[in-house]
């Protein structure tokens, strides 16, 4: 069966993401900071806000915004560089993931209250902890310190309850009525996507690459056909290189 098309609106949403066959993405305190890093790096990049986050030993929850249609890109790019870091540490190889990042578009303002809750509140439903404070991989403690990171200072929580350490604990511990947050989802899943049909040429990617001699025009090339939503994958199938020299070309060509 056909993939059904990815919903890709500006906005809010809130993304899942799971370990392949539920195994641990995080192993140590070094990996869960490793992620934070990067994910707070391609969130600037791609002009993505950040408003609350849980990492899960072997899954994760984002709420995030964006401004531009770029979801699938900023997800496939965050996800390939925490797979790197990870197989490489522990020497492992094949896919880190589950499969696609799951996604919802966040369609009202219950909505988004509901979901800070529930993404906050994880570690205490899982029995991880007892209080949410004590849980150090989620953006719950960041919003009660005094000094509030980049990637979290845009937040809806930091916009509205500013250091009113007392609101946010309040609001944030707040009870989440679960059958709402499914009515919520099940709405959310009924938008309707423009351009849903829109998607990368793999024959014009092969013919403009079929006209280029020069490697550092390839390179230029490379780039520029990342940044019009060709992945990196079918970029390295085209041109019978890696997937990993691809993303090593595009870094360094973004310097």
């Amino acid at each position: 069966m056909a993939r059904r098309p990815r919903i890709e609106l500006a906005g809010y949403y809130h993304i899942i993401n799971r370990g392949v066959a539920q195994m641990p993405i995080f192993k140590e305190a070094a990996d869960y900071e490793q992620f934070e890093e990067l994910m707070c790096s391609t969130m600037k990049n791609y002009g993505i806000t950040l408003h609350n986050y849980c990492l899960m030993s072997n899954h994760y929850h984002l709420l995030i915004e964006t401004s531009r249609e770029n979801l699938s890109k900023f997800m496939r790019q965050l996800g390939m560089n925490y797979a790197i870091y990870f197989n490489k540490k522990y020497h492992c190889s094949g896919h880190l993931w589950q499969g696609r990042f799951k996604s919802w578009y966040v369609t009202d303002e219950a909505y988004l209250y509901t979901l800070m809750l529930y993404i906050e509140q994880n570690p205490l439903k899982a029995n991880m902890v007892k209080s949410l404070e004590d849980y150090p991989y989620s953006s719950y403690h960041y919003f009660l310190e005094k000094q509030i990171p980049e990637c979290l200072q845009n937040a809806w929580i930091v916009q509205n309850h500013g250091k009113d350490s007392d609101a946010i604990k309040e609001m944030l511990n707040s009870k989440v009525d679960s059958s709402v947050l499914q009515e919520l989802k099940t709405a959310s899943s009924l938008v309707e996507a423009p351009n849903i049909d829109k998607k990368p040429d793999i024959n014009k990617l092969t013919k403009i690459f079929s006209e280029i001699q020069d490697k550092k025009e390839r390179n230029r090339q490379i780039v520029k056909a990342y940044d019009k939503d060709y992945s990196q994958h079918m970029i390295a199938k085209v041109l019978g290189i890696s997937q990993q020299a691809v993303y090593g070309i595009i870094k360094r060509n973004r310097k």
